[in-house]
């Protein structure tokens, strides 16, 4: 089973591109971190960034509206490791957390309310 679930802070506002006609692809990064306390009793943070993709027309469209940079998230999907190559050839890998699920988690005065807020799948959308 392919499955992640991440809560975390997004990093910068989301892109959405379309590609054909009534077909979107949405990008952000999402921080999530953790605390600990390292080997000398000293309180560390750690925070790793990702890269989140959504393939859901209809998500995409409130993800555009209501989510800005800052934005509590909590994210369900899958990771997603794909490769390319550069301009020079050289071979890259990209790993990516592919969303089939969002929940906002509040923060943001545009956003609707943590309390009650409904989990956002494309089966629930009204488009």
């Amino acid at each position: 089973m392919n499955k992640v679930i991440l809560i975390g802070n997004v990093g910068k506002n989301p892109e959405v591109h379309s590609f054909e006609e009534g077909k979107t692809v949405c990008r952000f990064s999402l921080a999530t971190s953790k605390k600990y306390k390292n080997k000398d009793g000293e309180k560390v943070e750690q925070t790793e960034w990702h890269s989140i993709v959504s393939w859901r027309h209809p998500l995409n469209q409130i993800l555009e509206k209501y989510v800005t940079k800052g934005s509590k998230l909590m994210i369900e999907g899958e990771i997603s490791t794909r490769s390319f190559e550069d301009s020079d050839g050289n071979k890259k890998y990209v790993t990516e957390i592919i969303t089939n699920q969002v929940e906002f988690l509040g923060g943001n005065k545009a956003e609707p309310q943590s309390a009650g807020q409904p989990t956002l799948e494309e089966d629930d959308l009204p488009f």
